[in-house]
């Protein structure tokens, strides 16, 4: 007797520039019409608006339902905002005019895709589980920041079709970073990719920190004082890295040197992957998979290899604790109750690879952002600076429309690659 054949297609939905506009939420048309209508007016009135839906709804806050979960995404416009209760704005110069009036500095966060919808890129999402519902960051942020993001462009998604009523959706590439402005948007640090909370926390102080000390300054007196800055972040960086190898009893160790280097051929989906570790776990069988031509090229330098970094970060575990919050809020979206054990799996797991992802990040990236501050290397503008980073750290700069996961060099069988328009017409 022949067995049922199921077969697995695997469709993925490229956007990027000049192909699919990214849209707003989306909401559902059951809510409540009345519920949807006052988390639009209220969030007019920003941070005082979220707090009087919050305080109207406190009760309702300790079981809320989708409804309501709909509602704060709305008001607050990030995804779980019920978890963080954080304000972001969209406009970068509503935001610079909040600080300027609360006389606070901006953290502004850069991603794929958007962050009030739930597949935005990984890391984004990380950001909304580990970082933003932590009781010290939440509380930290809302007393000393005004909150800002800004799409990049759209996350690239990707879905399998199992052939038999089953879809597995998730994103694929991309990455983020939240840039630390004075209030009239000028950047003074950048925080790249994942790091572990209380790593987080320290980066979000220390900055607050800088831009007091910045603002105070004047004309050629504020420049002098940003490199001097960045040269001694840069410095305790150096100096950090070798009392680590040398608690590991790591003879000889690596130098701390730049890692990427651009060749002319755009970089590949795989090799950007590797950037951000927590991220590359999730996407990596997917990437293998639609990429299977693709190679790692030489222009990733690895400074030392990968065991070591293993052990470097058992150092930063302790940076990478999840909180009760962030805890429940992982057990809401994927655990029933009673399945305790499982979830500790997965909350080790996560932990493990923030402490990679803590290490490698201030090691690799943040050096090089400070190096390039010290330079002073496309660093005075924000939207430049972020050209920058997501060409030459994060291997995804806006040349390429398909982020890496088109290689000229393969071969698919596929009529012209099976590259299609959003109008279904091929693109060359």
């Amino acid at each position: 007797m022949m067995s049922k054949l199921i077969t697995s297609t695997i469709t993925a939905t490229i956007v990027g520039a000049g192909f699919v506009i990214a849209t707003c939420t989306q909401i559902s048309a059951t809510k409540p019409p009345q519920l949807l209508q006052q988390a639009i007016q209220l969030r007019a009135q920003g941070l005082d608006g979220l707090e009087k839906f919050l305080n109207i709804h406190a009760t309702e806050l300790d079981n809320p339902s989708s409804q309501m979960h709909q509602a704060l995404d709305t008001l607050c416009q990030q995804k779980d905002c019920h978890a963080s209760k954080l304000y972001w704005y969209t406009d970068l110069e509503q935001a610079k005019a909040a600080a300027q009036a609360s006389n606070k500095p901006i953290l502004s966060l850069r991603l794929l895709g958007r962050l009030d919808q739930d597949l935005s890129c990984a890391n984004s999402r990380f950001f909304r589980v580990a970082l933003y519902p932590n009781t010290e960051i939440s509380k930290y942020l809302r007393q000393n920041y005004i909150l800002h993001w800004q799409s990049v462009r759209s996350a690239p998604k990707v879905t399998v079709d199992f052939g038999d009523g089953r879809k597995l959706e998730r994103t694929i590439t991309g990455n983020s970073i939240h840039y630390i402005l004075d209030s009239y948007g000028h950047p003074v640090d950048a925080i790249p990719g994942l790091y572990g909370p209380q790593a987080f926390l320290r980066q979000l102080v220390d900055g607050e920190k800088a831009i007091k000390e910045y603002t105070r300054r004047q004309g050629t007196a504020r420049q002098n004082f940003l490199r001097d800055y960045h040269r001694q972040r840069l410095a305790s960086i150096q100096q950090q890295w070798n009392a680590d190898l040398a608690k590991l009893d790591i003879q000889n160790p690596p130098r701390l040197v730049e890692m990427l280097t651009l060749s002319n051929e755009p970089p590949s989906a795989p090799v950007a992957g590797t950037i951000a570790v927590t991220k590359m776990a999730t996407e990596t069988p997917m990437l293998r998979n639609i990429s299977p031509t693709i190679n790692n090229p030489t222009s990733l330098q690895k400074i030392t290899d990968e065991a070591t970094w293993r052990r470097i970060a058992q150092l930063y575990r302790s940076d990478a604790k999840l909180d009760k919050n962030s805890i429940a809020l992982i057990s809401s979206k994927r655990f029933q109750k009673g399945n305790a054990e499982s979830l500790q799996r997965v909350v080790s797991n996560f932990e493990a690879a923030m402490a990679l992802d803590t290490a490698r990040n201030e090691y690799m990236l943040h050096s090089q952002i400070h190096q390039w501050f010290i330079q002073g290397n496309g660093t005075n503008e924000v939207n430049s600076l972020n050209e920058k980073v997501y060409a030459e750290l994060f291997l995804t700069p806006n040349s390429d429309p398909w982020l890496g996961l088109m290689s000229s060099e393969g071969y698919s069988a596929i009529d012209n690659d099976g590259v299609q328009s959003s109008l279904g017409t091929s693109q060359k």
